[in-house]
């Protein structure tokens, strides 16, 4: 367990999922930022409807689309959209752009397309395996690396299991051809992992537990750590037990009284020492070391600098050992 996982700057494709309300697009956003400041020409995919990474680096975002913007020099930011992605698809497979578009956009055939199952992601897919080839002129690679913002836990493997299921289901032809290529893609170990991201709290843990048991099952994907977001830091050693001894008449100008400060401090303990026993239980269970980002004030954004915090998912990561925090933890 001691062995530490490659950086992922040698990576290709990064996809980063978890729980709704963990981070998870904080964290992409993160690592795409982080890459960029370490040279890497970066682009950082949105799967989700709503945009949402613009805003963790402008004051006034506006929405990057289908064809993206850069947001940073070396970053460049694409919002995916399947119904776009399909299009650009078809033009190429059939060749009549002029045509093709206006079938694509009547009422009638996006509601034909919106009641099949899996093709939003398997075009997703197909769009970002489309990304992943692509090269400049002299044959470098377009991008060094891909993030993706992916779905959330609860979607995330449906989302990278399609290439699979549409291959059992079309045995010859275009699409099957073009699905294995997604799946080659997805399971090449040395170009892809999979950056789960949680918090050290009992559910998204548990969920994080199952996401990894299940992609690798079902999968057979490459995750070689977990992202904790947000990790609460202890207070110092002795600050309850200090807080309580004070005599209890004691006045401060603008801070409660010690016996309220001394439970304060207790509360925050028993979080941490919590936060801790979690943080070892997601690592314990799915056998994977721990990147741990501690908590931004004011939250990932254009006004606030958290590259401190981005660089540290880059950062290699450890394995955390269960345990209390000081004499406090009692």
């Amino acid at each position: 367990m001691s062995v530490v996982p490659p950086s992922l700057l040698e990576r290709r494709l990064i996809i980063v999922t978890g729980k709704g309300g963990v981070g998870k697009t904080s964290i992409a956003c993160a690592v795409a930022d982080a890459a960029r400041r370490k040279g890497k020409r970066v682009l950082l995919v949105e799967t989700a409807p709503v945009e949402a990474a613009a805003a963790r680096f402008e004051l006034k975002p506006i929405p990057v689309g289908y064809a993206g913007r850069t947001l940073r020099p070396g970053l460049h930011v694409m919002g995916m959209d399947p119904h776009q992605a399909l299009a650009e698809y078809a033009r190429l497979q059939i060749g009549l752009g002029l045509i093709t578009d206006r079938v694509l956009k009547t009422q009638a055939f996006r509601e034909l397309l919106d009641a099949a199952p899996g093709w939003r992601e398997l075009i997703t897919l197909g769009k970002i395996w489309q990304v992943e080839q692509s090269t400049e002129r002299g044959g470098r690679p377009a991008y060094d690396l891909i993030v993706v913002d992916a779905p959330a836990t609860g979607h995330g493997i449906t989302f990278l299991d399609v290439p699979r299921v549409v291959q059992q289901a079309v045995r010859t032809g275009p699409l099957m051809r073009h699905a294995s290529w997604v799946e080659e893609l997805i399971h090449d170990r040395e170009r892809t992992v999979m950056l789960p991201v949680t918090l050290a709290e009992e559910l998204p843990v548990s969920e994080t537990i199952e996401l990894v048991a299940r992609a690798r099952t079902e999968i057979d994907l490459e995750i070689d750590r977990i992202v904790v977001n947000r990790m609460p830091e202890a207070p110092p050693t002795g600050l309850s037990a200090s807080l309580a001894r004070l005599p209890k008449d004691l006045a401060f100008k603008v801070l409660p009284e010690p016996t309220v400060l001394a439970e304060f401090a207790g509360d925050a303990i028993a979080r941490a020492t919590h936060a801790l026993h979690e943080r070892s239980r997601v690592s314990t269970e799915c056998g994977l070391p721990i990147v741990d980002v501690p908590v931004v004030p004011g939250g990932f954004g254009p006004e606030i600098d958290w590259s401190t915090q981005a660089d540290l998912v880059l950062e290699p990561p450890s394995w955390p050992n269960a345990g209390n925090i000081g004499e406090d933890a009692a």
